[in-house]
């Protein structure tokens, strides 16, 4: 009951700002000034969006002509659909065709009245204002006046909403989206100078709240960084177009994220994934690193993200060892403690399984849980409980140590995720030689009660991967050539299959298991050596 004024007051100021009695503000016939989209498009998205077909994260849907308004689908499948945010990739496509398909979509859309709720979201009210006033010159320049004037006003209607909603209810990366169109609509159209003193407002304390002191996002996860960075670095932009003084705390915040998200790539570019995210576009990730405009090295640990990044040689790997997000910024988070990733060069050896946000229950389920990452997982329990929109039962005290010499790395670990059910502790040791070439680990379940616990090493599907005939050792040949070998003592090894979502389609893969026993050792010795 507690929330009932609050939602009431806030539908209300909703309902009086699209009241026509209140639009004072003449319609313009265009922005006043330009807006860019900076991201480039994704040609073969935008074929596909020609043939009705739309896509994020994996899952796909129908855009038939005449049912916007009955997009079907996950909430966040229905929300990138109505966020328009595809519409770059139609104008990476650059053909008429293109153009005209974009003019319809709009249109159609405008013209419904029974659209989806989630289509006034903050952020996907956000995200539409800026992706029609990012593309306007593509698909509206040339349209017709009617065109034209229907959607100026509904553009300046949102915003209008917009502004009343904000600071947004979430509390996690969709609130800077929500901010970054109210800024948008504030620079293409100036007369509405509310519009800009109500973001400018709202901006300083959702940058304080989600950006960390070491540059991570409070969500904890690669994906959500990078979208983060992306929307600040297109605030920025915006402020400046408008001749707009930034906060200091923008600038801040954009040079404290660019050297966090290049500690959470890999030697592809890539990023780690972790927390519900995906590889994405090199190309892309190294576009919004150059608009940030930082450069320099990864930084090794990550202390209030809780990543930590142990390089030597060619050799990469980055460990998630800090706690869950907090209820209302656990979205996406996984129940990955202590996981880890490994990579030499460009190829990715060692991995978690990915992620699939947009997916059904059961596929979001399934990637989120512990056996879907290359750590410890006790009694076929996650070590932290899978919610819909969260997690119940989490790890809460996560313990690390990180220490360096002469080029070797050192990373001691533990969590309590499996203390409530089990009793338990995992504790983790990671070694990575100065070459590179001999990663060792030692995995300890602590308990009063011995327990049954399985080691996974999720495999990356380009990697190759055969048991010796002694079943001590698994052989693991990467595309290259180069070959490693994975030891174990304390639990018998075995190759199994497993599936891989990190790229944009799933690929069969396979994984090392370890399994123990409660009448046997708790402990477990393990090393991945280069061959030769």
């Amino acid at each position: 009951m507690a929330d009932g004024p609050k939602t009431w007051l806030r539908d209300a100021r909703r309902s009086l700002a699209r009241m026509p009695s209140l639009r004072m503000a003449r319609v313009p016939d265009a922005p006043a000034l330009p807006v860019r989209d900076p991201w480039p498009g994704d040609p073969q998205r935008g074929a596909n969006l020609l043939k009705q077909e739309i896509e994020i994260s994996g899952s796909a849907g129908r855009l038939v002509p005449g049912a916007m308004s009955s997009i079907g689908g996950s909430a966040v499948l229905r929300a990138y659909a109505h966020s328009f945010v595809w519409l770059r990739d139609l104008r990476g496509l650059g053909s008429d065709a293109a153009r005209v398909r974009c003019r319809a979509l709009v249109q159609e859309w405008i013209a419904d009245s029974a659209l989806d709720p989630l289509a006034e979201r903050p952020d996907v009210m956000g995200a539409r204002i800026a992706a029609w006033l990012g593309n306007y010159d593509f698909f509206a320049a040339s349209a017709d006046d009617v065109f034209r004037q229907r959607l100026m006003a509904r553009l300046m209607a949102d915003a209008r909403t917009l502004s009343t909603l904000l600071p947004a209810e979430e509390l996690d990366a969709r609130a800077l989206t929500a901010v970054k169109g109210l800024i948008a609509a504030a620079v293409a159209l100036p007369e509405n100078t509310g519009f800009l003193a109500r973001a400018l407002r709202v901006l300083p304390q959702e940058i304080a709240r989600q950006v960390l002191p070491d540059g991570c996002h409070c969500e904890r996860s690669p994906a959500q960084l990078l979208a983060a960075l992306q929307d600040l670095t297109e605030i920025r932009a915006l402020l400046q177009a408008a001749q707009a003084m930034p906060p200091v705390s923008l600038a801040n915040a954009i040079e404290r994220m660019a050297p966090a998200l290049r500690g959470l790539r890999h030697g592809d570019g890539g990023l780690a994934l972790f927390n519900g995210s995906k590889e994405d576009s090199p190309a892309l990730i190294e576009l919004v690193l150059a608009q940030a405009g930082r450069a320099g090295r990864a930084p090794m640990a990550l202390t209030e993200g809780g990543f930590h990044r142990l390089q030597a040689g060619k050799t990469v790997l980055i460990a998630d060892c800090g706690p869950p997000a907090p209820p209302k910024l656990d979205r996406y988070a996984h129940a990955g403690t202590l996981s880890f990733e490994l990579s030499v060069g460009r190829e990715r050896m060692i991995v978690n399984v990915g992620a699939a946000p947009a997916g059904g229950p059961e596929w979001r389920t399934a990637t989120r849980a512990t056996a879907a990452h290359s750590t410890l997982t006790i009694a076929d329990t996650s070590s932290s409980e899978l919610k819909p929109d969260g997690l119940g039962r989490r790890a809460e005290k996560v313990e690390v140590q990180h220490q360096d010499a002469s080029g070797a790395h050192w990373l001691e670990a533990s969590h309590d995720g499996y203390e409530r059910p089990f009793g338990a502790v995992h504790r983790r040791r990671l070694y990575l030689s100065k070459s590179g070439d001999d990663v060792r680990g030692e995995d300890v379940v602590e308990a009063a009660d011995p327990q049954p616990f399985t080691l996974r090493f999720h495999l990356h599907p380009d990697v190759d991967a055969s048991l010796q005939q002694d079943g001590e050792a698994v052989l693991l040949r990467l595309p290259s050539g180069s070959g490693w070998r994975l030891r174990a003592d304390g639990a018998p090894l075995a190759l199994e299959e497993s599936i891989y979502l990190g790229g944009p389609q799933p690929r069969k893969a396979e994984q090392v298991v370890l399994t123990g026993y409660q009448d046997g050792p708790q402990q477990v010795k393990w090393a991945i050596s280069k061959v030769g």
